[in-house]
């Protein structure tokens, strides 16, 4: 390997403590989302009083967002993945509540499952581009290290 594209490698890649660093703090990230849609669905299903889910709603969207912005941070890809757009539809839906309570549960239901295939759901799925019509997937040697195991 010559020099030239030793530092071309080192360039991209990541430092052991950094590389755990980051994947510690997205599955912290990660931990309190889904510590927030658990405790809030309650609320959200039952038709309970505000007061006993808020918070654990507002943890929910902010841990979501801070989720939303670090996969973007490290793929722009990411907008037009799957993964990426039926994360809007998600919030679409959510949005839509407001226009449609009665429907309120069956949202959120609809939500919750649309999050399990989104998380758990094949990668030919997951990174399949809707504006491309196939999956892409990050270019080798690019920033990006696999911080999802």
């Amino acid at each position: 390997m010559t020099k030239a594209s030793s530092h071309n490698d080192n360039q991209y890649s990541l430092s052991e403590t950094r590389f755990w660093i980051q994947r510690l703090s997205k599955t912290s990230i990660r931990a309190l989302h889904i510590l927030g849609v658990a405790i809030s669905s309650g609320g959200f299903i039952f038709d309970l009083d505000k007061a006993l889910w808020l918070n654990w709603w507002l943890l929910a969207m902010f841990s979501g967002l801070l989720m939303m912005s670090q996969e973007i941070y490290r793929s722009k890809l990411w907008l037009i993945q799957l993964k990426g757009v039926l994360t809007f539809v998600k919030l679409a839906l959510l949005a839509s509540i407001t226009l449609v309570p009665q429907q309120q549960p069956n949202i959120y239901i609809t939500v919750l499952l649309l999050s399990v295939f989104i998380a758990h759901g094949p990668a030919a799925l997951r990174h399949y581009s809707i504006w491309h019509r196939r999956v892409l997937h990050e270019p080798k040697g690019g920033r990006k290290r696999n911080l999802n195991g």
